[in-house]
């Protein structure tokens, strides 16, 4: 039997049913699993996506053609039913299910299985063929549990304050910064948001997610609380004059590269926090063995690592090159490219 899911130079595209899965050219039809920038690109016809995710979807792309289908709903297109399942990864995230012809199979997008205030968990969907995101794929990859790194965050904070100091957190705008807000005590002082972080935060509370409250740094008229706020800002506002404002502070980045050494030191920043969206390596074996599927798919991220390292151990295994990029950071590709050298230090 033919592959349902193939690569095109536009994206994975599903031969039966005619449409594409987060593809990164214009298409006719599109399935998005989640709203970040490499997976939910402008410039396609007809959008499908899942329902808790369609406002965060419409705030990024604008006045575009959205249909919206709530979990484990299932339509039929081409003859092939279609239905989506919670990836766990971010806001309105969600695996592809495709059934045609008696075989299944998933798209994963990106997920991830620790616990999230913010969106809801991973759900393992049963299919024959199982495509996997590995962009920490491995198995030096081992996260902490969240409520530590959130102690180990209100901690920095609390010191910082005490003595008189900003606490400036650098995290991606969409997702990370949320999860984080969830996360904080929010007693230790106020909580400032980048305009970025700001605006998706917002469409976050207008979805039912509650996070405490948040200003922007424009609104603040007592600079002395500036002094004892934890500021959240995208990485690209590291080195920028908005920083200037916050004088002396302290600043840390939280994301799961953090673990190596060669991605703190590139960043310069005081502190980093080990906290990813994505699944570790015993997270994306709990996820690939749950599903059932005989066959894996993986796709962006370590890709060769884990191909072989599932051969090895049983799977039918291969990978599909995509064109997506990292959400942990906006130089994900450099960052990445140190992994190896810091295997042996993290």
């Amino acid at each position: 039997m033919a592959d349902m899911v193939v690569v095109r130079k536009e994206g994975l595209y599903c031969v039966p049913g005619q449409f594409y899965i987060d593809p990164w050219r214009p298409v006719e039809r599109a399935i998005i699993t989640h709203a970040h920038a490499d997976h939910a690109r402008v410039g396609h016809r007809h959008y499908l996506c899942a329902a808790p995710g369609e406002q965060v979807l419409r705030a990024r792309l604008g006045p575009v053609s959205i249909q919206a289908l709530a979990y484990g709903d299932t339509i039929e297109h081409h003859g092939v039913q279609v239905s989506l399942h919670p990836a766990g990864h971010v806001l309105g995230s969600a695996q592809v299910r495709m059934q045609h012809g008696g075989e299944v199979w998933v798209a994963s997008g990106d997920y991830k299985l620790q616990p999230d205030p913010t969106c809801l968990p991973f759900e393992p969907v049963r299919c024959d063929t199982f495509i996997t995101e590995s962009t920490f794929g491995l198995p030096i990859y081992r996260w902490q549990a969240p409520q530590e790194i959130y102690d180990d965050i209100n901690q920095w904070w609390r010191r910082n304050a005490a003595e008189g100091r900003t606490s400036v957190l650098f995290c991606y705008a969409f997702g990370k910064a949320q999860r984080i807000l969830a996360g904080l005590d929010a007693s230790i002082g106020p909580l400032i948001c980048h305009g970025a972080a700001q605006a998706l935060t917002q469409v976050y509370r207008e979805s039912g997610v509650a996070l405490p409250a948040t200003v922007m740094v424009g609104e603040v008229t007592d600079k002395a609380a500036l002094k004892t706020a934890l500021v959240i800002a995208p990485p690209s506002a590291a080195g920028s004059p908005w920083m200037k404002r916050f004088g002396d502070y302290s600043d840390a980045f939280a994301s799961g590269w953090m673990l190596l050494r060669g991605a703190r030191r590139r960043r310069g920043v005081d502190r980093g926090f080990v906290l990813s969206d994505h699944a570790d390596w015993p997270g994306l074996m709990q996820a690939i063995t749950a599903t059932q599927a005989e066959r894996i798919i993986v796709t962006h991220g370590a890709i060769p690592v884990m191909v072989r390292w599932l051969q090895q151990n049983g799977w039918q295994a291969g990978g599909f090159e995509t064109e997506y990029g990292d959400d942990e950071a906006d130089d994900g590709a450099s960052v990445a490219s140190t992994a190896a050298e810091d295997v042996s230090h993290a």
